[in-house]
C-alpha cells in the first residue's frame, strides 16, 4: 500500500473526524506519566510520550474482565466488544500485542481476548521520546513489529502515514492526505532508525546466546537467591509487562445467593500465592515457595521458554518493569548481562 502524508495543520481535523466515527484511544498525560485512554479532544493526544504506565493490551485484556453473568435460570456471556481505534502505539508494544494475539489464539482460542482484538484498528506511531529504562533496540532486534493496521511517523512538517491493511487504509478518508514523496518516506525511515541509538540500556548479546546461557543457569540456586534477595514479591514487574498474560478467575455472588458474575483478573508469577495449589482439607502446596524460584521463573519465561513459539524473546524492551520495581532489581538488562558475564 502507498504511503500518504498529512500536514501538521490538518492533523487535529483528522483526529476529530475519526473520533466522531468511532472511539479513539491514545496516549494521554497523567500528571508526569502517560496512559492509554479514550480521547475526548484531539489536543489530549500525546504522541511525544516516552512509555505508558500500563501497556495497551488492557484494551483487549483488561486488569479485571467480566466473563459471564449467572442466575438461577442459567448464564450469559459478558462479552461486549466495540469497534474502536487504538492510536499511537510504539513499535515495541505492537510486538507485544502480536505475541499476545498468538498466545490467546492458539489451541483453545480465548474468545474474550480475540473479540476485543478483532474489533480494534491499531495505528502505530514512532518513538519521539525514549524512556529512561528502555532497551528495545537490543532485545529481539530481528523480530519485526507486525499485526498493526497502519504506521504513523512524525517528520518536520507533518506525518507520513503508511496503511498496512484494509482497516488502516480506511482511515485515510478522515483526513486531508496527499501521496507521500520519496523524500518524506526517506525522512520517516531515518527517524525510525535513528531512535534505536537513543536507548539508554542495552543487552550485550543476541537472543540465541542469551537463551542458552540463561537456561544453563537454571540450577544455580545461589545466583537466583542473590538476584531476588530484595524482592518484595509485589508483582509490579508482571503487572506492567506488555507480554504477561496470566490471570486468575473468581466468582462473585450477589446477596440473593443465586446470581453473580465470573471475573478474571491479571495475575503475577512473582507473588507468593501464584504457584500455590490446594491439596484438600485445608492443605496447600507451593511449587515456587522461595523468592529466588519465582524470580528465576520470570526470567526464564521472558528469555528462554517462549522463544521457540514466538520466534524471539517474550520481552520487547519497554523498560516498564525496571521503572515499576520498588527495589530496582527487575531490570532484565542488568540480570541478563550479569549472567552472560559469569
Amino acid at each position: 500500500m502507498t504511503a500518504s502524508f498529512i500536514k501538521n495543520s490538518d492533523f487535529a481535523a483528522f483526529l476529530t473526524a475519526m473520533m466522531k466515527a468511532a472511539p479513539v484511544y491514545g496516549p494521554v498525560a497523567k500528571r508526569s506519566r502517560f496512559a492509554f485512554a479514550r480521547l475526548e479532544a484531539p489536543e489530549e493526544l500525546r504522541l511525544d510520550y516516552d512509555v505508558t504506565i500500563l501497556p495497551p493490551k488492557k484494551l483487549f485484556f483488561p486488569p479485571a474482565q467480566d466473563l459471564l453473568r449467572f442466575d438461577s435460570d442459567g448464564f450469559e456471556a459478558a462479552l461486549e466488544p466495540e469497534e474502536k481505534i487504538l492510536f499511537g502505539v510504539h513499535f515495541y508494544d505492537v510486538k507485544a500485542i502480536d505475541q499476545t494475539d498468538l498466545l490467546f489464539a492458539e489451541r483453545n482460542c480465548d474468545i474474550n481476548y480475540i473479540a476485543h482484538r478483532q474489533t480494534t484498528t491499531i495505528v502505530a506511531s514512532n518513538v519521539q521520546t525514549v524512556s529512561k529504562r528502555a532497551f528495545f533496540a537490543t532485545v529481539g532486534a530481528d523480530v519485526p513489529a507486525k499485526g498493526h493496521d497502519a504506521a504513523l511517523t512524525s517528520i518536520d512538517d507533518g506525518y507520513v502515514f503508511e496503511p498496512l491493511t484494509a482497516r488502516g487504509e480506511a482511515l485515510l478518508k478522515f483526513g486531508r492526505f496527499a501521496p507521500a514523496t520519496e523524500a518524506q518516506c526517506r525522512g520517516a525511515d531515518k527517524v525510525n532508525a535513528d531512535v534505536l541509538a537513543e536507548c539508554p540500556e542495552k543487552l550485550e548479546h543476541g537472543t540465541a546466546a542469551i537463551a542458552t546461557k540463561v537456561r544453563a543457569a537454571f540450577k544455580d540456586e545461589e545466583l537466583w537467591s542473590q538476584l531476588a534477595a530484595d524482592c518484595f514479591s509485589c508483582g509490579s514487574c508482571n503487572t506492567v509487562c506488555p507480554t504477561c498474560y496470566c490471570f486468575d478467575v473468581q466468582d462473585t455472588w450477589h446477596v440473593d445467593q443465586t446470581s453473580g458474575k465470573r471475573t478474571r483478573y491479571w495475575d503475577a508469577c512473582l507473588t507468593e500465592d501464584f504457584a500455590k495449589i490446594s491439596l484438600g482439607e485445608g492443605a496447600t502446596e507451593n511449587f515456587r515457595d522461595e523468592r529466588g524460584e519465582r524470580f528465576r521463573h520470570r526470567l526464564m519465561r521472558k528469555a528462554v521458554y517462549l522463544n521457540p513459539k514466538l520466534g524471539g524473546p517474550a520481552c520487547v524492551g519497554c523498560g516498564r518493569c525496571s521503572a515499576a520495581c520498588t527495589a530496582d532489581i527487575a531490570d532484565p538488562t542488568r540480570i541478563i548481562n550479569q549472567i552472560m558475564a559469569s
